[in-house]
């Protein structure tokens, strides 16, 4: 019986034509370096910014402590030279925003012209942990309006910048100036946690506000920390509960998502109105909406029945948490922080959140983008930043020297091997879209 191959190898003249020529399911493999095109998978790297006050009023500004004031046109030119595309970069709020109507752009502007000459698209960190002297700390509940305000002067200032995370880790920053008490207002109330949360995420919606009203395609890459603690007691602590819970908080509120009624009632015991609460649940912000989770192994932690914990990294790992998120508020996903602060276990943590990442979009999640943070070495946060101590993190892909670390050598060749896979997989007839983000019904 004759073969259909015989009557393909008659007509083509060889035996290896495999259909795929010109493109389809295996036309390409998805390596080589980032391209520039819209459709490309989000490859990123960013430098830490952090700048909360602790104790004594101290400011602590990641941006002076890692070099960058000094050494920015290098760092830029290290982002370029790995062959990436995107830069998660926070201007120095504390420095740039002077008052109602006062903004001194002098760094901001040379750095974002820099940026724009090399051809690294930002996603501009607005707040990150800390706010100006002269705004207080989060309890002010003319936070919300200031960022708002705040917000539409950077992207008036920077029509060209579309992608924006308001606020980052907004859980963290209500927590680590609360619950911690290490930053900022340094209260331990459960009344503070609430108050400042609602102000954070107000704020956040706000800042989209003025975004989209200066940028109406703006796109908002929430970065939110995904975070879980096992109680391995015998009887499982009610406090612990709660704690997993109010995780989900920032994300309840800025999408207008239900929180359940164990949640409910915490928030209208420590300070959230019916007013308040049904102004969250009012709907979602504007912009095209992808959240972010950042995962780090110490986010993860047992509790043991003595009552002391320990690191517990990957018992549920990147892909499980933000696989809950992802079912929760059905947002396209980005993996917007990840990093070790041993250089030596560093490139098998990247290859680990890689292989979290590629899972995800094998199960049909819409996986966007990945982010090793940061790009230098950072400055106690092993401690959180709670005492100026000086300690070197060495979890950056250069040191402080700005050579590079074994790691920044394993993201280059991800790169290299991973760069050029879609944003969307099996989407190439997709794009990112020029339009407002309109559409704000379930279908």
């Amino acid at each position: 019986m004759t073969s259909f191959l015989s009557r393909i190898q008659k007509k083509h003249g060889h035996t290896d034509y495999g259909g795929d020529q010109f493109g389809g399911s295996s036309g390409a493999d998805g390596s080589g370096f980032p391209s520039s095109e819209p459709s490309n998978f989000m490859f990123a790297t960013g430098i830490e910014c952090s700048y909360p006050t602790i104790k004594g009023g101290i400011r602590r500004d990641l941006l002076e402590e890692c070099g960058h004031y000094q050494h920015w046109q290098t760092d830029l030119r290290l982002v370029k030279e790995l062959g990436l595309k995107f830069l998660r970069y926070g201007l120095p709020f504390h420095k740039v925003y002077l008052g109602p109507g006062k903004f001194d752009w002098e760094f901001a502007d040379l750095v974002m012209t820099e940026i724009k000459r090399l051809e690294i698209t930002p996603i501009l960190d607005l707040v990150h942990f800390g706010v100006p002297d002269w705004m207080g700390d989060f309890q002010n509940p003319d936070f919300p309006v200031l960022l708002e305000d705040y917000a539409e002067a950077v992207a008036r200032r920077y029509p060209w910048v579309r992608f924006y995370t308001p606020v980052n880790e907004m859980y963290v920053t209500a927590r680590g100036s609360t619950k911690d008490g290490a930053w900022n207002e340094r209260i331990r109330t459960d009344a503070a946690f609430v108050t400042a949360m609602k102000n954070v995420v107000a704020g956040n919606i706000l800042a989209c506000q003025g975004l989209a009203r200066a940028r109406p395609d703006v796109v908002i890459i929430q970065s939110e920390s995904a975070e879980y603690v096992h109680d391995l007691s015998a009887t499982p602590s009610p406090e612990i509960r709660l704690q997993n819970k109010l995780n989900f908080l920032p994300l309840d509120l800025n999408y207008g998502h239900q929180p359940d009624a164990e949640v409910l009632l915490y928030l209208m015991d420590n300070g959230l109105t019916r007013k308040e609460f049904d102004w969250f649940m009012a709907g979602e912000p504007p912009g095209h909406q992808i959240m972010g989770n950042d995962y780090y192994g110490r986010n993860e932690r047992i509790l043991k029945p003595d009552g002391s914990q320990c690191t517990a990294e990957d018992v549920l790992g990147w892909y499980d948490l933000t696989r809950n998120f992802y079912q929760r508020y059905h947002k396209p996903v980005f993996h917007t922080e990840t990093n070790v602060f041993d250089p030596e276990q560093a490139p098998a943590w990247l290859w680990k959140q890689w292989a979290n990442v590629l899972r995800m979009r094998k199960d049909g999640t819409p996986v966007l983008g990945f982010t090793w943070y940061s790009l230098i070495d950072q400055i106690d946060w092993d401690i959180e930043l709670a005492e100026k101590k000086g300690t070197v993190n060495a979890c950056g892909l250069y040191d402080l020297e700005r050579k590079i670390r074994p790691v920044g050598e394993s993201y280059k060749m991800l790169l290299e091997t991973f760069g050029r896979l879609n944003m969307v997989p099996h989407g190439e007839m997709f794009e990112l879209t020029g339009r407002p983000a309109l559409l704000k019904v379930e279908v």
